[in-house]
């Protein structure tokens, strides 16, 4: 009776043993996921840190905690401050964050949200200091030269780096400033200074521009003058050599043809002075009235019995 039971007591004890040892197992292997660190401890005092991924080895007493080491992205409430001018400003920041020194991490903070109360500390701590010894016009300006917010940002941004994984094991990778307004009990006042602020610089530029506006039209009145000037000294040299060649063209008609010429110039008389219903008393000795009386008047020929030149009308 009794060696029927031993094959069965030896499969129990086999069956505790394996047990056994996949018990010792669990307590003395672990593994680390890509995405975290791992830090072994021995009654709360790390003594491995392993940021590799992979399968580690602890005594069964020992403890494993892990740390995700993944991007972390932390909003900051917003808070108040002063600039250098010492207006009031109500500023918030994100910051992004990762784990960095898993040990140090380990000692001071512990979790996430240990670690993100401290971030927000320093960060208030950082812009406290940043806003307050920069005037606002750094941080809302239209002017180019004047504003500095990426540069400040930056700025902020190291220092907190600096602070946080000296202080915690924290790297902070990137800041950015989320809001930056004033105090809702102080906007309304601040929006009149800054409408008459701009009214002021507006009237500024008004002036400057009315001023610059006399001098562009003054250049031009001279530039026009000395234009006019000129035009009109080339179309008098234009109209005299004109005149002159008028007056050739006149006298070599009036050598080639005197005649005719005398004859055009009364012509033109004529039609100047010569309009419908138009009565005329012309002397007899006129050259107008020789034309009228004699088409031959200008042809030499004989004068009149009334004293012009022409044919005695037959009887």
């Amino acid at each position: 009776m009794v060696s029927d039971k031993w094959p069965y007591r030896r499969a129990l004890a086999a069956i505790a043993a394996l047990g056994l040892v996949a018990a010792v197992g669990s307590l003395c292997f672990f593994t680390v996921d890509s995405a975290d660190y791992a830090i072994v401890t021995d009654f709360g005092k790390p003594t491995q840190v392993i940021t590799a991924p992979g399968l580690g080895f602890k005594h069964p007493l020992q403890s494993v905690r892990t740390f995700d080491h993944r991007l972390f992205v932390y909003a900051a409430p917003p808070s108040e401050f002063l600039t250098l001018e010492k207006t009031p400003v109500v500023a918030s920041g994100t910051i992004l964050w990762r784990v960095a020194d898993p040990k140090r991490y380990f000692e001071t903070v512990v979790d996430r949200t240990s670690a993100e109360s401290r971030l927000g500390d320093i960060l208030s701590a950082e812009l406290g200091a940043t806003i307050g010894s920069n005037p606002l016009v750094a941080f809302v300006s239209m002017d180019a030269a004047a504003y500095r917010a990426d540069a400040i940002v930056a700025e902020i941004a190291r220092r907190c780096d600096a602070v946080a994984l000296r202080d915690y094991g924290i790297a902070v990778l990137d800041v950015q400033l989320r809001g930056f307004d004033f105090p809702k009990q102080n906007r309304l006042r601040l929006y009149a200074r800054m409408k008459s602020e701009r009214g002021r610089i507006s009237m500024l530029y008004r002036s400057e521009g009315e001023e610059e506006g006399l001098k562009v039209r003054a250049a031009a009145e001279e530039q026009k003058a000395r234009i006019l000037a000129r035009a009109i000294e080339f179309s008098q040299q234009r109209r005299g050599e004109g005149d002159g060649e008028a007056a050739r063209i006149y006298a070599n008609a009036l050598s080639r043809a005197p005649e005719f010429y005398a004859f055009l110039r009364t012509m033109e008389a004529s039609r100047t002075f010569a309009r419908k219903s138009t009565t005329m008393v012309l002397p007899a000795d006129s050259p107008l009235f020789g034309v009228l009386l004699d088409s031959n008047y200008f042809n030499g020929g004989a004068p009149g019995s009334d004293g012009v030149r022409g044919e005695s009308p037959r009887k």
